[in-house]
C-alpha cells in the first residue's frame, strides 16, 4: 500500500494515516480526538470498531504494517491475541481498535468528552496527500 519510506511531519499526519490504514480494513465509526491540550500522554486518540475479533485484528495489523513501512514502530501493542480491544501506542498517536460491544461498554469517547473531535476525519484522511489509496 505504501510507496515511499518517509517519516511523518506531524502527529496529525500520522493520525490521519492511521485512519486510512483502518479504513482499508473496513473499520467503522472512526473518531479522532485531539487530546494535546488536555493530556500530556499523547496528541491524538484514534478510536474505531470492527465487527468481529478477526476484523479487529486485521485493522490493527493494517495500521502496524503500513506504519512500519514508513519506518514507524509502536512503543507497544496490547490485546492483539484476543482481538476485543487492541491498544497501539505510537507515542503521539494512540490507536484503540474495539470489537463494537466492548467499545460501547468502555465508552472512551465519554471519558474524553472534553477532547475536541477532528471533524470529517474519514474525508480528511482520504483527501490528504499521504501516498496511499483507500478503497471506497
Amino acid at each position: 500500500m505504501v510507496q515511499d519510506n518517509r517519516k511523518f511531519t506531524s502527529s496529525r499526519e500520522k493520525s490521519l494515516y492511521c485512519v486510512r490504514a483502518a479504513l482499508e480494513r473496513k473499520a467503522f465509526d472512526l473518531v479522532l480526538l485531539d487530546v494535546q491540550s488536555i493530556s500530556s500522554l499523547t496528541g491524538y486518540f484514534l478510536i474505531c470498531s470492527g465487527r468481529s475479533d478477526r476484523q479487529v485484528q486485521a485493522i490493527a495489523r493494517s495500521i502496524e504494517e503500513d506504519l512500519k513501512k514508513m519506518g514507524v514502530r509502536p512503543l507497544g501493542i496490547e490485546g492483539f491475541e484476543r482481538g476485543k480491544w487492541i491498544l497501539m501506542d505510537y507515542d503521539d498517536v494512540v490507536v484503540h481498535v474495539f470489537l463494537d460491544p466492548i467499545r460501547k461498554f468502555y465508552d472512551l469517547e465519554g471519558l474524553w468528552l472534553d477532547a475536541p473531535r477532528v471533524d470529517r476525519v474519514e474525508q480528511k484522511a482520504r483527501r490528504s496527500n499521504l501516498g496511499a489509496k483507500v478503497s471506497s
